[in-house]
């Protein structure tokens, strides 16, 4: 790929973005309507990689309105530091919802008075031996989650309503999930649609996954090149029709499209586009590069580096 030859993706229009770049290739959000819907479609989003460097400032503007909005709301109630000492630090303030339930494992709140973050728990939720960090972002649990003893949950992070989130998730910050969702593993800076599932151990980062995918047990995403330690962190870079664009971020996992799911124990190389309804099958590498929509992926054991690709028959 000569670097004179490279097309910045960050500088296109949204009708000059390739077709496999767009949030559209990957999202319907007329058949499955997403809460965040504006994060995609805000000024300044030319592409589904866009989104992804978009995530911090959206979450934390989006909980600032919607914390404030139920903080005036008549069964909402503030509960004091002085009822969690001995198992919190720092400064912080907590707003639950009449009918949920909250006993938390440990807070981490602020260094200081002015960085003070804001936790809101919504009515039916169970927040029960969970370890929330404050100190670097709001957390906002919507309606009627379980979130099991064990949890590590990291603001910035939104998750919406009636979400089972296991004993050994930890959410790393730069987090929106959907309703309906199962978790456990680890995520960092992601987006998880509604009836996304991510239920056993693996990691996803840096990734979007869209409705109703899904990943097998350790199933996992790397996000940032293996030789990045030795020769430094650089832009993924992709391929498309004979033009190479630059997408302007070293760190990119899995662009995941609606209903596509990952097998267990596969792995996905740095940038990886999975259109949907993508089937790959377990114990696959997936290098960089597009799939999808409607195939299924497999490696062929007997072949160095070879995937199998098929038509998904329904």
């Amino acid at each position: 790929m000569a670097n004179d030859k490279l097309i910045d993706l960050s500088k296109l229009k949204g009708s000059e973005v390739p077709e496999r770049l767009r949030v559209s290739y990957y999202y319907d959000f007329k058949e499955h309507p997403f809460r965040h819907q504006d994060l995609f479609e805000k000024e300044g989003i030319n592409s589904v990689v866009a989104v992804l460097g978009a995530v911090h400032d959206y979450a934390q503007a989006w909980m600032k309105n919607a914390i404030a909005e139920k903080i005036r709301s008549a069964g909402v109630k503030e509960r004091k530091p002085d009822e969690f000492k001995g198992r919190s630090v720092g400064y912080y303030s907590i707003f639950v919802e009449e009918g949920a339930v909250f006993e938390p494992g440990f807070i981490k709140g602020s260094a200081s008075l002015d960085k003070k973050s804001v936790l809101f728990v919504g009515k039916g939720s169970q927040v029960l031996g969970v370890n929330l960090f404050l100190d670097e972002g709001d957390i906002y649990i919507g309606e009627n989650n379980i979130i099991e003893p064990g949890v590590g949950i990291k603001g910035p992070t939104i998750i919406g309503n009636k979400n089972e989130i296991r004993q050994g998730a930890y959410f790393r910050g730069d987090i929106i999930v959907g309703d309906n969702g199962t978790f456990r593993g680890e995520l960092k800076n992601a987006v998880m649609m509604d009836k996304a599932n991510f239920p056993h151990p693996s990691y996803v980062g840096d990734s979007i996954c869209g409705y109703g995918s899904h990943f097998g047990n350790q199933a996992t995403t790397a996000n940032l090149g293996l030789y990045a330690g030795i020769f430094g962190k650089k832009n993924v870079k992709m391929e498309i029709d004979g033009k190479v664009y630059d997408l302007g971020r070293p760190k990119i996992g899995i662009i995941l499209g609606d209903f596509s799911q990952i097998g267990c124990n596969s792995a996905s190389d740095p940038g990886v586009f999975v259109a949907p309804n993508t089937i790959v099958y377990q114990l696959s590498r997936i290098s960089k590069g597009f799939y999808g929509p409607l195939e299924v992926l497999k490696n062929k054991p007997m072949e160095h580096g070879i995937i199998e690709r098929s038509p998904l028959r329904k």
